[in-house]
């Protein structure tokens, strides 16, 4: 099959390819839709806990407030909140919608050895992987937006509108993106055995040092973790919807944010891409 495969034109062989594509994407956007409802919880529970502790329950026994230490005219804790609960939403769907399956794939149920059968190069198969796992991170995170929205205590509602269309579909596409090119390479890089250790190693570094619950201009008195925290995917993906969701708050620069996450689609997927082929090779 590889051989015939090589041996086409180059418009053959984009031909062949993109029907490939588009034929193992649709199994997996049909096998999303079946599973919408899991989804949907999976993708609901992490920002609905966070909202209902942050912006109910807080400001219910006294413990709410603006953001900044009480300044005038400090945006409320809600507001700060939004854009990085969609952030590590969007992130934690897509790492474990390409990692987890890909996993099984490549261990117990051995579907890869199928798939590695198509008459495609491997890293067709490893680009349709991130392409799924966006499309479910893009579910997610839409989702997230009415669960910050409607829970809230009285007083504390977000304010949140979209100030620049065009960024703001940018920035969610490239986060996506983005997550699911990390999601593909950590799953080629971790063991199914070992797979107990990623919310220790990954989810909890990536949700507390990405700026999820505070902008990372806030960080000016921590210098060396300002810094640090730009190693994080995530802090990018948080940033880029804070400029076009809540720009009152204070966010990176744009043409920072859109460099971040470009280069981080190219660089994190050209990796991952590799390994996803040394690893099913092997």
């Amino acid at each position: 099959m590889t051989t015939t495969y090589a041996a086409l034109p180059r418009a053959g062989r984009f031909a062949t390819g993109l029907r490939t594509f588009m034929a193992l994407l649709s199994r997996d956007v049909r096998v999303t839709r079946r599973q919408v409802g899991s989804l949907v919880l999976r993708a609901v529970m992490q920002p609905l806990a966070f909202t209902f502790g942050f912006a109910y329950v807080l400001p219910k026994i006294g413990m709410g407030g603006g953001f900044g230490s009480g300044e005038p005219g400090a945006p409320k804790f809600t507001t700060v909140l939004v854009p990085g609960l969609i952030a590590i939403t969007i992130a934690v769907q897509a790492i474990t919608a390409v990692m987890i399956p890909l996993l099984m794939e490549l261990t117990y149920t051995k579907q890869m050895e199928d798939r590695a059968l198509a008459p495609v190069p491997l890293w067709v198969i490893g680009l349709q992987k991130i392409f799924s796992a966006a499309f479910q991170a893009l579910l997610a995170g839409l989702v997230v937006f009415p669960v910050v929205l409607l829970v809230h205590a009285d007083g504390q509602a977000p304010e949140v509108r979209i100030h620049n269309w065009p960024l703001f579909v940018l920035t969610l596409l490239l986060a996506c993106l983005l997550a699911a090119c990390t999601g593909l390479l950590l799953g080629t890089v971790f063991d199914v055995q070992k797979v107990q250790h990623l919310f220790a190693a990954v989810i909890t570094p990536l949700t507390v040092l990405g700026c999820v619950y505070f902008p990372w201009s806030a960080l000016d008195g921590v210098t060396w973790l300002k810094y640090l925290t730009l190693c994080n995917p995530v802090v990018y993906m948080g940033e880029g919807l804070r400029a076009s969701l809540t720009p009152e708050v204070g966010h990176m620069p744009i043409w920072a944010i859109l460099l971040a996450e470009a280069g981080g689609i190219v660089l994190l997927g050209g990796l991952a891409l590799r390994n996803f082929e040394r690893r099913v090779t092997s």
